[in-house]
């Protein structure tokens, strides 16, 4: 433990203060044997009072009792005299480290370690009996000696590295140790060897430099080697401490081993329909190297290099890949051989004599039912729009198999414009294609085997060629004239646009000559109108409207016609109108357009006629009505409820009036409503008044009939029937009798069924 400690004392300002004291000691004592010696007439040197040697402790040394190291002698030293020392050691130290008795002797009270401290700087101090200063106080060191109690310090480890193959004598790694003991004496001098590995490497002795001793250290042999090195103090004697470490060296890959196949010979089956750039298997390479080291090239032979090819796996194996397809029906196997090459090797390779660097590839084509195959891979043709084709072009498939089934072609898409033969793939038109509605067409064709096979589609693009069949449109800004105008000012230009694909060279005319203005043809598809003459006014209600001629000089040609409104107005110097006269507009109406309109008239027209009808036939109904009709069942708008008095709302009185005034009410022979046998007047007051209200109704036929009176109003407490209302009653918790509605005649009858009456009852007295 002493040891440890120690180790972390060691100091080289410690040394160096030692060396200045016993200096200093050596020169001061040269000066005082000369100090007899004449000096010269000026100069004097006083004799040194303080007279001592230097103090030295041997530090680890046992002191049970206070040991004496030296003494301190001063020439002013008598009887009542004694001495003092303060310093290092001294101050601040309980007991102090050093004491010195009445005569001088210094003594040493503890244990000291030159690890933790190698020096103590004191001051000696001469007192008489009265404690005052015989003799100035002087400085002296105490030097503490070392012992060889430290052995030698390793770090925690050692790890290093190098390439194999390295050359004899390679510097690997230094392993060095510290000793915490004097450096200038032997207690420090460190010794190195090796304890183990000494057979692969070298150490230096005294700096610990280890270094490769043989030159073929092969990594694929041996990757790691553990080294135990040893430090000894006293320069490696005996009795020097020691101690070890472990140094960790690894050799590091280098590409110096050929990549070889691990069989001679490969095998594949694979099928026909195999996808391209798809892997078909694996070549397994062996390389003792690391994968990094690993840098294998593949060729294969020709011809065969076109059709297969080999891409390096993650692993640097080979993968066969496929770059065109097969075909069981012209070649059913195919057999080349491959080599591998390393690249970037370290010659010479280690496995040289060993490896396999050619391999033969044998690739069996399996046989599978193929779908049809096209000619091509895209068709592409052109159609002639506004015609129909019976030949655009012929789609083209085959049974790749040997069987070679027959092959069906179709369209699947609805509504196609082109239509297939299914046997000999010719394409058609089935309808005449617009090339201003649509330029291209894309088709996708199915090719399938019989019967129900299997089945392959190709695109078809067809594009629609132009014919000049789009008359000229015309296309002209404001034209207008002004009011003074000049003869020959260009009043506006006028050009035309074209639907159809073909370049056009327009030419304008006037199919109708104008007394005040012509067209001028620029012959650049545009054209000038220019004045006659002036004399126009805005108050001048005449409109001038030019006809307008205009030919698209295509084959064949199409032309047209426009109608050109000119207006008249008030400008300015600068022929910018301030007032315009509104021109009646009278453009040119296509065909369709016109065909379109007259259909929507048409439409209107029969609409109208239909509601006009209705109408009358709903009014005619009202009024043949029969004479033998009940005008009262027509009259109530009948609602889910009874709305007391004001039902009244739910008559339509108009329908009884205009049935008086043609005369269908003017019937001869008995009443209806005197048909109605009258009740016994055995009801009471109320009874008799409600009969009395019938008998008036029944016999006048410009009052309201009696099934619209506000019977409601009459209803009183002594009323057998109650409320005829429907919401303050429910007819499934009533227990009330209604027996006497059967006396009420035949218009009570449907409400006395209602009520579940059989039969008229007798009446009893009120």
């Amino acid at each position: 433990m002493m040891r440890q400690q120690a180790a972390s004392g060691l100091s080289a300002p410690g040394l160096s203060m030692a060396l200045l004291a016993l200096l200093s000691f050596f020169v001061v004592s040269m000066a005082e044997l000369r100090a007899g010696e004449p000096a010269g007439p000026v100069l004097q040197r006083h004799k040194r009072e303080w007279q001592w040697k230097s103090f030295f402790v041997e530090e680890e040394r046992p002191a049970p009792a206070p040991y004496k190291i030296g003494q301190l002698m001063n020439t002013k030293m008598n009887d009542k005299t004694h001495y003092e020392i303060l310093g290092e050691g001294v101050v601040g130290h309980n007991p102090p480290i050093f004491t010195v008795n009445e005569k001088g002797d210094l003594f040493v009270t503890s244990q000291l370690d030159r690890e933790k401290k190698s020096q103590y700087l004191l001051r000696a101090k001469l007192l008489d009996d009265r404690s005052n200063l015989v003799e100035r106080e002087e400085d002296f060191v105490v030097l503490v000696t070392d012992i060889n109690d430290n052995d030698p310090v390793f770090p925690p480890s050692f790890n290093a590295s190098i390439r194999e193959r390295s050359h004899r004598g390679t510097k690997v790694i230094t392993a060095s140790a510290t000793d915490a003991d004097d450096p200038t004496t032997a207690n420090a001098v460190l010794s190195y060897t090796l304890l183990q590995g000494g057979d692969v490497f070298d150490i230096d002795g005294s700096t610990g430099l280890i270094t490769t001793k043989f030159e073929p250290l092969d990594r694929e042999l041996r990757s790691l080697y553990v080294l135990v090195v040893q430090a000894q103090d006293m320069r490696g004697i005996k009795q020097g401490g020691t101690a070890t470490t472990s140094v960790s060296i690894t050799l590091t890959d280098i590409n110096d081993n050929m990549a070889s196949f691990t069989r001679k010979s490969y095998e594949f089956k694979v099928p026909e329909n195999q996808k391209l750039n798809v892997k078909l298997g694996t070549l397994e390479l062996e390389d003792r190297d690391e994968l990094h080291n690993k840098d294998p090239i593949f060729t294969i032979a020709a011809p065969l290099n076109i059709k297969f090819d080999l891409e390096r796996s993650p692993t640097k194996d080979g993968n066969l890949m496929l770059k065109q397809p097969l075909d069981y029906e012209t070649q059913s196997s195919y057999t080349f051989s491959v080599d591998v090459r390393e690249n970037n090797l370290q010659e010479p390779a280690d496995n040289k004599n060993l490896a396999v660097t050619k391999a033969q590839v044998v690739i069996q084509v399996l046989d599978v039912d193929e779908p049809p195959l096209f000619t091509r891979d895209i068709y592409t043709f052109s159609v002639m729009e506004e015609t129909m084709v019976t030949n655009i072009g012929v789609v083209k498939a085959r049974d790749p198999d040997r069987v070679n089934k027959t092959i069906r072609y179709s369209i699947e898409e609805t509504d196609c414009p082109v239509g297939i033969n299914p046997i000999t793939g010719q394409l058609s038109t089935r309808r005449k294609l617009d090339r201003e509605l649509k330029a291209t067409y894309t088709i996708q064709v199915k090719a399938q085997e019989e019967p129900q096979g299997l089945a392959s589609f190709v695109k078809v693009n067809l594009r629609v060629i132009d014919i000049n069949d789009n008359e000229p449109e015309l296309s002209a800004e404001d034209v207008f004239v002004c009011e003074n105008d000049m003869k020959n000012t260009v009043i506006g230009t006028i050009q035309a646009t074209d639907k159809d694909e073909q370049t056009a060279t327009f030419s304008f005319s006037l199919m109708e000559p104008s007394s005040n203005f012509s067209v001028i043809d620029n012959k650049d598809n545009t054209a000038n109108i220019l004045l006659k003459h002036g004399s126009f006014s805005v108050d001048d209600p005449k409109d001038y409207i030019l006809e307008i001629g205009i030919n698209d000089g295509g084959r064949p040609a199409k032309s047209s016609v426009t109608s050109l409104p000119i207006r008249v107005c008030r400008c300015d110097r600068n022929r910018i109108h301030t007032q315009c006269k509104a021109a009646h507009l009278k453009m040119g109406v296509s065909t369709p357009a016109l065909i379109a309109i007259l259909l929507c008239i048409l439409t209107i027209l029969v609409i109208v006629i239909l509601f006009v009808l209705r109408k009358r036939y709903q009014k005619e109904a009202l009024v043949s009505m029969g004479k033998n009709a009940e005008i009262h069942e027509q009259l109530v708008t009948y609602d889910e409820e009874g709305g007391g008095e004001m039902d009244t709302n739910g008559y339509d009185v108009s329908i009884l009036t205009s049935a008086r005034h043609d005369g269908s009410m003017m019937c001869q022979g008995p009443s209806l409503y005197a048909m109605v046998q009258r009740p016994p007047a055995c009801k009471g007051d109320m009874a008799v008044m409600i009969e009395v209200k019938k008998d008036e109704a029944d016999h006048d036929r410009d009052g309201i009939p009696y099934d619209t009176l506000h019977i409601y109003g009459y209803e009183g407490p002594e009323s057998l029937a109650g409320s005829l209302s429907s919401l303050d009653n429910s007819s499934t918790s009533s227990n009330l009798d209604y027996d006497f509605l059967q006396d009420w005649g035949p218009r009570f009858r449907p409400l006395a069924e209602l009520y579940g009456v059989d039969g008229p009852d007798t009446c009893s007295p009120y």
